[in-house]
């Protein structure tokens, strides 16, 4: 029987059982002398002993029914509490002035649902931790790795490409004179291993990237074009000068000389090489210029797999700064960002 019966058929006992202890009483108190009375006697053409019944059933009835209702009410209200929980929904429980028999239930229910909800974010603090600290180790591991990479390929294909060059610079001084098929495959392979030393200096830049660690943003980049003046027959020229600029800019600026210059030494087959630093009107402006054989930039840009370009333009966007390149086929590319000096504008209004 369900509860909705339950409460039917109790308020219909206890209006019979009220019923009778009334009737018992008044007819101890006044007994009849004839109790045929009570059939013949009639309200509303029925006789008083089958009406009183059934009003105080059909009362009964009525109360019941509205108990029910009213009880049904908040055990609902109740249930959708239990299953936002139930769901995990972090929205404040829905309580419409809880009556003084469900105060309690309501006030342990609100305090399940704030345990579950500090639990809850504690779970997801401590897993966005563990991602962190998992990608933190993967990062330690890549750099390790192309550390490695780097030392061997330089101990190794790096040295060899070396000495191959110098050998083939030895043939040709021997056989410069000369103009027959074979040298002209001599000049050919030596220009192989010539652009080849290119790709392996722009590799070995990106595997083992110069850090700025305990060094400014100038310090840096001279030590970067320096080593690069004396590695590589690109003529390079630079003029650095002092920006005050935020470790995080100067980092992002640093990633993006050294992915140009990559480009240039694998791409541009350029003879030289400018890079500037200045700070012009509250900007620090980083210059890239080659006299190599330039690109289409648009259709660059928009392929999918010019990840070194959208990496500058997204590391500019990110330090607040805007990235121009212009390039000329067989005229050269020159690149640009204009990075505003922030913490200048600071200090002058202070």
């Amino acid at each position: 029987m369900n509860m909705m019966l339950r409460q039917f058929a109790l308020f219909i006992l206890v209006a019979l059982v009220v019923l009778f202890l009334l009737l018992f009483s008044c007819f101890t108190l006044f007994p009849l002398g004839d109790w045929s009375i009570l059939w013949k006697t009639k309200i509303m053409n029925l006789p008083f002993i089958v009406f009183a019944p059934t009003v105080v059933i059909l009362i009964g009835a009525a109360f019941g029914i509205v108990s029910n209702l009213w009880w049904r009410q908040q055990l609902q209200t109740i249930a959708n509490a239990l299953q936002q929980i139930e769901q995990g929904s972090l929205m404040q429980l829905e309580v419409k002035q809880p009556t003084e028999d469900f105060q309690e239930i309501w006030e342990r229910l609100q305090k399940i649902h704030h345990q579950w909800i500090e639990q809850t974010k504690r779970s997801q603090k401590m897993a966005t931790a563990k991602a962190e600290q998992q990608e933190r180790l993967i990062q330690d591991i890549i750099s390790q790795e192309r550390n490695r990479l780097a030392r061997e390929l330089h101990d190794s294909v790096s040295q060899q490409l070396f000495a191959a060059s110098m050998m083939m610079s030895a043939i040709m001084e021997e056989k410069e004179r000369s103009d027959n098929h074979e040298t002209k495959q001599l000049k050919l392979i030596e220009q192989m291993i010539h652009q080849s030393q290119l790709e392996m200096r722009a590799l070995l830049l990106h595997l083992r990237p110069v850090q700025l660690k305990g060094k400014s943003l100038q310090e840096g980049m001279e030590e970067l074009l320096l080593e690069l003046s004396q590695k590589t027959p690109m003529q390079i020229k630079w003029k650095i000068e002092d920006a005050p600029l935020d470790k995080g800019v100067e980092d992002h600026l640093f990633r993006i000389l050294q992915e140009s210059v990559s480009n240039t030494l694998r791409h541009a087959k350029a003879s030289t090489l400018e890079v500037l630093l200045i700070q012009r009107d509250h900007f620090a402006i980083l210059r890239v210029v080659d006299d190599g054989i330039g690109f289409d930039v648009h259709a660059n840009h928009s392929k999918s797999g010019s990840y070194g370009l959208q990496n500058m333009y997204e590391r500019a966007a990110e330090i607040g700064g805007t990235l121009k390149i212009i390039s000329l086929k067989n005229k050269g590319t020159r690149l640009e960002v204009k990075v505003p000096i922030v913490a200048q504008e600071d200090q002058r209004h202070d």
